[in-house]
């Protein structure tokens, strides 16, 4: 457990370093851009739908659904900022293991397909995910919990796979996922703290890139005799 605290103070510490607030900064920008652009079009749509004659009531809904806009916006930027810094994962990984392995002992970058396929995967798990969230703050006693331990298993299952894979193909990294759930789930919980703060939510990948890196390099050899 100690170990893992370490992983991620030094997570908490690159995430600072430039290489990450460069990323930071581009996934936020388009993140925003592709976000204001939804909003113009879903605002456009919604208004054309309103038939009003009294221009007081046309200006009341135009308020009412700007304030729906607002919260439908502040509920995508979190999977939204996931699915855009998807885009600079593996540029990450690279300046993470380059700290931790041997020069040439790197992982390699996924494959495009790969690659779009776990970003999109990474972005519904964190739509889904907050918006279980939303619902769960109607139920009380449980809500907080259940949102932390979903994250945990959800978000720690799915960094750790992109970690992994830039090592071993999908499948092998799965079944070394298996072979560690419990500890790779106390590992999600850090991550999960990420998802649930306001403001620090879009930092989550790149904390949990490099956070992961470091769990999977923490690993045992597996039984094939692999270094993990």
């Amino acid at each position: 457990m100690t170990e893992m605290f370490e992983a991620a103070l030094a997570a908490l510490r690159q995430i600072v370093t430039p290489p990450f607030r460069a990323v930071l900064l581009k996934s936020l920008g388009m993140t925003f851009l592709l976000l204001a652009l939804a909003w113009v079009g879903l605002d456009k749509l919604a208004m054309s739908f309103v038939m009003v004659e009294h221009p007081w009531l046309r200006t009341a809904l135009t308020y009412a659904t700007g304030a729906g806009l607002f919260f439908l916006m502040a509920f995508l930027i979190a999977p939204v900022s996931v699915l855009v810094s998807g885009l600079f994962l593996d540029d990450l990984a690279d300046h993470v293991e380059a700290d931790l392995y041997p020069p040439g002992q790197h992982g390699r970058a996924i494959p495009a397909t790969q690659a779009i396929f776990m970003g999109l995967r990474f972005a519904g798990i964190s739509a889904i995910v907050n918006f279980c969230a939303l619902l769960l703050l109607f139920v009380p006693g449980i809500n907080a919990a259940a949102f932390l331990l979903a994250n945990a298993y959800l978000f720690g299952r799915e960094y750790f796979l992109f970690a992994a894979t830039r090592f071993r193909s999908l499948q092998e990294s799965e079944e070394l996922r298996r072979r560690h759930a419990p500890w790779l789930f106390v590992a999600g919980l850090f991550i999960a703290v990420f998802v649930a703060t306001p403001g620090l939510n879009v930092l989550t990948p790149l904390f949990a890139v490099a956070f992961m890196t470091r769990i999977h390099r923490m690993l045992p050899p597996n039984p094939r005799g692999e270094a993990a």
